[in-house]
């Protein structure tokens, strides 16, 4: 999943306020930016392979660190941990380790049988990557509500807090569907590099507009 994992982010900051949009943003791709890394240092691997889903060309064979629903529940609480720890919000923790552990629901929505339950153990997964009509059904109508929940659970204190969000959201929906008719890359590295780079760029716009935004009153 890749939009769907921003619409967790962005319905998350209604529960969670105090936390900036980017801390959000990356716990949900956690799992993804562990991934990137651990495939650059070869601790996990994956390959290019067209057709193993109707959606992508990856054959993720091998990602338990990253990925696995027990390693994301290790991530999740030393997160949530860490936060309490510095910011003694316990909601805001909360919060955090549920994003992080929410990586490994939806991607077991989405992919093949490859989501590990832990290092070595059985993999699940529904498959949604072999339905293309079902993926971006499913996927735009998530990132479309969580958009919504952010975009009226705060409030812009000037046009950054405005356009930067708007110009993000239709950033994430091109990349999204223009995705789908590009060619599969050449190499599994060239994938992880361009995946942290665009993570990086990605969390800093989103701390960019969120900082430029506040929570809206309740009434």
């Amino acid at each position: 999943m890749f939009i769907g994992h921003f619409a967790v982010a962005f319905g998350a900051k209604r529960y969670a306020p105090r936390v900036q949009l980017a801390w959000l943003t990356a716990c949900v791709a956690l799992a993804d930016l562990l991934w990137t890394i651990f495939l650059l240092l070869g601790w996990e691997h994956a390959r290019i392979a067209p057709g193993d889903t109707a959606f992508t060309p990856f054959d993720l064979y091998d990602y338990p660190w990253s990925h696995s629903l027990l390693m994301l529940t290790v991530w999740g609480i030393a997160v949530g941990a860490a936060y309490f720890w510095r910011k003694k919000d316990a909601m805001g923790a909360w919060v955090l380790g549920v994003c992080v552990l929410s990586h490994w629901v939806l991607d077991w929505v989405t992919h093949r049988p490859d989501m590990p339950l832990y290092p070595g153990g059985p993999k699940l997964g529904l498959d949604l990557w072999n339905s293309i009509p079902g993926t971006l059904i499913v996927e735009t109508a998530m990132f479309v509500i969580g958009l919504w929940i952010y975009a009226t659970a705060t409030r812009e204190k000037n046009r950054v807090g405005r356009y930067a969000l708007w110009a993000y959201a239709v950033l994430l929906l091109v990349i999204f569907h223009a995705d789908r008719f590009s060619p599969p890359p050449d190499n599994i590295r060239e994938v992880a590099m361009t995946g942290l780079i665009a993570t990086v760029v990605l969390l800093a716009w989103a701390w960019w507009f969120d900082g430029n935004r506040e929570v809206a009153a309740r009434i």
